[in-house]
């Protein structure tokens, strides 16, 4: 898999299930705020409710930051209407649910398991810029933690806005930071 660190999101147009419409979501709608694009494999299945729920429990914090979530299967956006209408958890999702009925963006970001036709789970934190800071892709098992995703959306965030400046491991919103120098090399 070739590294998507540091690439531009690539073009795509698709619709997705939101606030009770469907609504276009292409790559131009992710432009001009951070954003955090999770795939999971489908609709009506196990492990992804309790992820797509973990986020809709923690998407205030997600909007403090100016963070957008979308979360992505290759279900139709039809779909994603049918799974909101039916379950307690996922009636709580507040982001935009993305159709990719044909794969592109799984393919886009390098998740799709062609032989099966679904997602694997992938986690991607995208600049204002439309660049890819942070991705984590794992197997369809593993839940995620909307927690952690957060930590991580701050600590990118931090980054950005602090040149010459890096976030240790663990780090907290408030923690110290390192300045990578000569100086350093070895002290840690």
């Amino acid at each position: 898999m070739a590294n998507l660190i540091n690439t531009t999101v690539k073009p795509f147009k698709t619709t997705a299930y939101h606030n009770g419409k469907f609504v276009p979501v292409s790559n131009e709608t992710l432009l001009g705020k951070w954003s955090v694009v999770v795939f999971y494999p489908a609709d009506f299945t196990f492990v992804c409710p309790t992820e797509l729920g973990d986020l809709a429990d923690n998407y205030a914090e997600f909007q403090k930051l100016g963070v957008e979530i979308y979360g992505v299967s290759t279900d139709t956006h039809f779909t994603h209407k049918a799974w909101h209408d039916t379950s307690d958890t996922i009636r709580k999702v507040q982001y935009p649910l993305v159709g990719d009925p044909t794969g592109t963006l799984a393919r886009n970001f390098e998740v799709m398991i062609e032989e099966e036709g679904l997602a694997l789970r992938g986690t991607f934190v995208i600049n204002p810029e439309g660049q890819i800071k942070l991705c984590e892709i794992h197997e369809n098992g593993i839940g995620r933690d909307a927690s952690e995703l957060l930590r991580k959306v701050k600590a990118a965030q931090y980054v950005a806005n602090h040149p010459g400046e890096v976030c240790p491991a663990k780090w907290q919103e408030g923690a110290e930071t390192l300045k990578p120098s000569l100086d350093l090399v070895g002290k840690i």
